[in-house]
C-alpha cells in the first residue's frame, strides 16, 4: 500500500440558510484547500466529490459543482451520492493505483431549502418504511429508546425536535509518498480507512448496537494504539454513546461529535482530525462519518503524524 496523507483542509463550517449556489459556496473552500497545500491546481490527478441531488432537487446537480474546481482542460473526476468522506475514500483508492500522486476530495450540502423529514425518507427501504414516511428523527428516537432500555444511557433525548438543517462545504488535498513530506511539515498519514454497513431494514437490527462501526474501526486499526482525538459524526447524544462503545474508545479520549451539515459532516470531521495532527495538537486521531438511518453506514479513518 502507498503512504497517503491529508496535507490540507478547508471548510465553511455549518452555515445558516445561505443565498449562494453550491458552486458559489464551494469555490472559496476548494481554492483555500489547494492554496494551503502549496500544490499547483494542474498537478491534481484525480478529483472526487460528494453531495446529494435530492437536496438540490435537480438530477445531476453535482455536475455544476465542477465549475468550482476548474474542469478545463478536462480532468479525471468522479462523484458519490454520499457524504464527502466516501469521496475521500474513493480518492484514497485511486491514489493506491500509483499513477497519480495528488487528489482532491470535496463535498457540499444545502439542507436549509429542503424538508429533511421528507427528503431523508427516500433513503429508507421502499417496501416497508418508505410508505410510512418514517422520518430520520423518529427513527433516531426508536434507537434512543433501544439504547436507554439496554441501560447504556440514563434518559431518552428528544430526537425529533432538532433535525440538522445547516449548509456547508469542505475539501481536503491528499498526497502520496515523499511529495506529502515536501509540501507539509506534519502530514496526517492515513494508517487505516474502512467503511461498512449494517442491514438496510432497521427491523432486523439490534438498534442498541452498531456492528458496522465496530468492524470498520477494527479494520482501520483503531485498537493499534492510543487515540488522542476522535472526531465523530453523531447527530444525537445516544449515537456518540454507541460509537464510543463500538469503537472501544476509552473514556479519556477527547471526542468532538456532531453531524451537521448533511453530506459534509463526515469529511469535515476527518479534516478536523487531520488538522489536529498538522498543528501538532495530536499524534494519532480518528475521523468518522455516518450515513443512513440509525448509524446504518460507518466510515472510520485513523491518521498519525509520524512518517
Amino acid at each position: 500500500m502507498r503512504d497517503v496523507a491529508i496535507v490540507s483542509f478547508a471548510t465553511t463550517g455549518p452555515l445558516p440558510a445561505v443565498d449562494d449556489t453550491e458552486t458559489q459556496m464551494l469555490f472559496p473552500v476548494i481554492s483555500e484547500a489547494i492554496e494551503r497545500s502549496g500544490i499547483p491546481r494542474a498537478d491534481i490527478g484525480f478529483t472526487c466529490s460528494g453531495s446529494a441531488d435530492y437536496l438540490a432537487g435537480t438530477p445531476f446537480a453535482f455536475v455544476g459543482n465542477l465549475e468550482a474546481v476548474g474542469a478545463w482542460p478536462p480532468i479525471s473526476e468522479s462523484h458519490v451520492d454520499m457524504d464527502g468522506a466516501w469521496a475521500m475514500y474513493e480518492a484514497w483508492v485511486r491514489l493506491q493505483h500509483g499513477d497519480v500522486d495528488v487528489a482532491l476530495a470535496f463535498s457540499s450540502g444545502i439542507s436549509s431549502r429542503s424538508d429533511l423529514r421528507e427528503v431523508l425518507c427516500l433513503q429508507n427501504d421502499p417496501y416497508y418504511l418508505m410508505p410510512l414516511w418514517a422520518d430520520h428523527g423518529s427513527l433516531a428516537g426508536l434507537q434512543a429508546r433501544a439504547v436507554a432500555e439496554a441501560g447504556l444511557v440514563d434518559e431518552v433525548v428528544d430526537t425529533v425536535a432538532a433535525p440538522p438543517a445547516s449548509d456547508g462545504a469542505a475539501a481536503v488535498i491528499m498526497v502520496a509518498g515523499d511529495r506529502a513530506r515536501e509540501v507539509c511539515e506534519r502530514p496526517a498519514w492515513i494508517r487505516g480507512i474502512e467503511h461498512r454497513s449494517d442491514p438496510h431494514y432497521i427491523g432486523v437490527r439490534d438498534l442498541a448496537d452498531v456492528p458496522s462501526a465496530q468492524v470498520a474501526a477494527a479494520a482501520a486499526g483503531v485498537g493499534g494504539g492510543p487515540i488522542d482525538l476522535a472526531e465523530l459524526s453523531a447527530a444525537h447524544p445516544h449515537e456518540e454513546v454507541l460509537l464510543r462503545r463500538a469503537m472501544g474508545l476509552a473514556d479519556l479520549v477527547e471526542v468532538n461529535a456532531g453531524a451537521d451539515p448533511l453530506m459534509v459532516a463526515g469529511l469535515a470531521h476527518i479534516g478536523a482530525a487531520a488538522t489536529a495532527i498538522h498543528e501538532g495538537r495530536a499524534g494519532r486521531t480518528l475521523g468518522h462519518a455516518a450515513s443512513g438511518p440509525c448509524l446504518q453506514q460507518n466510515l472510520v479513518c485513523v491518521m498519525e503524524g509520524t512518517p
